[in-house]
């Protein structure tokens, strides 16, 4: 009679260890808006981003404290075509390729494509703080992003801000130099610049209207 008291008391015990990794799995799935779909890593893509941040930044940087995130649109493709465009390591010019942490889809499809603190090339003065979010869309320089994606980048922006305390500032590519106010600009290379107008300024004000309460610094659109 012991044993099988025993027996199942351990029954018990490990259906209940079950149920708690099965909900822990869950709430952490939901917390996550994202699905990872990595680009690949390589020495050669270290190498080349060592030598852009020395460049630029005067040291090597390969891993960031968030501060900001930063907006994007892609004005070409889709999201898988995106996808293995930032796959390649080099620009035509040698140097390291363009890339950010993030690529949402038109469905509103997230994709992590790199660790959220590896460094990243997606805005010239600001690469060594920033989180960047790609939004598929702005073709022809159209303000077309969708309500998926507004919807899919906000849920982003809440849980990168609650994962990083450090992140305090969220500003669309095209606000670059009104960003500067912030301090976090950096830039070695002079009449290194370019102009922008992604994400837009719809784009922007909805995601000012549904996160700014929650205590981030945005710039007028």
């Amino acid at each position: 009679m012991k044993v099988f008291h025993y027996a199942l008391r351990i029954t018990h015990y490990a259906l209940f260890f079950c149920a708690v990794i099965l909900l822990s799995s869950t709430v952490h799935a939901e917390e996550m808006p994202f699905l990872d779909n990595f680009i690949p890593w390589s020495e050669n893509r270290d190498r080349l981003g060592d030598e852009y941040t020395l460049k630029h930044y005067g040291k090597v940087i390969r891993e960031i404290v968030p501060q900001a995130v930063v907006v994007h649109w892609t004005a070409m493709g889709t999201l898988e075509s995106n996808w293995n465009f930032f796959y390649g390591e080099y620009r035509d010019d040698g140097t390291l390729n363009v890339a950010s942490q993030f690529i949402c889809g038109r469905d509103g499809t997230m994709w992590r494509i790199m660790p959220e603190t590896k460094f990243a090339r997606h805005i010239i003065g600001y690469n060594h703080c920033a989180i960047g979010i790609e939004n598929v869309g702005g073709y022809n320089g159209n303000e077309d992003l969708t309500d998926a994606q507004l919807a899919a980048n906000v849920r982003l922006i809440k849980y990168l801000h609650a994962k990083y305390p450090t992140i305090k500032y969220v500003f669309g590519h095209y606000q670059q130099n009104a960003a500067r106010t912030s301090g976090l600009y950096i830039e070695n290379v002079a009449g290194y610049y370019s102009l922008k107008s992604d994400p837009g300024k719809i784009f922007m004000r909805g995601l000012r209207e549904q996160l700014e309460s929650d205590g981030l610094i945005f710039y007028d659109e």
